[in-house]
């Protein structure tokens, strides 16, 4: 086998689905304005209503400050169990853009409703001014579902 990576099945659409749903946080990787270089991120993100992912973020982090430079980005989804290989849990890379959502954005209380439900504590936070939503449109993905098991989908296969 030359191309380890396999035709898009159901099955595929339906894991990778399940790594959105169950999201809660993620490594965000991002492009560092003041080096010019890659940088990670740990975040915490809830699956929107259309299938999208959320954060929660604030004016004064590393990587919003980054992202408003550079809206490009990437998350990874998906953590090891607590036994065997690490290399053979399912994880879920996704490339895409990230926007904000401001307080004054009309669409802003129902998304802040919506990330409060799957988070309650943020509730301490989520008003102040400093704090926006980000919403990661992504562009492409690519499932990982343990030793080859490997796929890439298009934004469709993700809803």
């Amino acid at each position: 086998m030359t191309n380890p990576i396999r035709p898009t099945d159901d099955q595929a659409r339906d894991m990778a689905r399940g790594l959105i749903q169950n999201a809660r946080f993620a490594a965000l990787s991002y492009q560092d304005p003041n080096h010019q270089a890659p940088m990670i991120s740990r975040i915490a993100c809830v699956p929107s209503p259309a299938s999208q992912l959320l954060s929660l973020v604030s004016d004064l982090s590393h990587h919003t400050v980054a992202l408003d430079a550079d809206p490009r980005c990437a998350l990874l989804l998906g953590e090891p169990g607590d036994k065997g290989d690490p290399l053979t849990h399912p994880r879920l890379s996704l490339q895409g853009r990230a926007s904000f959502v401001r307080h004054q954005d009309p669409n802003h209380a129902a998304l802040a409703a919506h990330y409060l439900s799957l988070y309650p504590k943020a509730k301490l936070y989520i008003g102040f001014g400093d704090f926006r939503i980000l919403s990661f449109a992504t562009e492409r993905a690519f499932l990982n579902g343990g030793f080859g098991k490997a796929y890439t989908l298009t934004p469709q296969d993700l809803h």
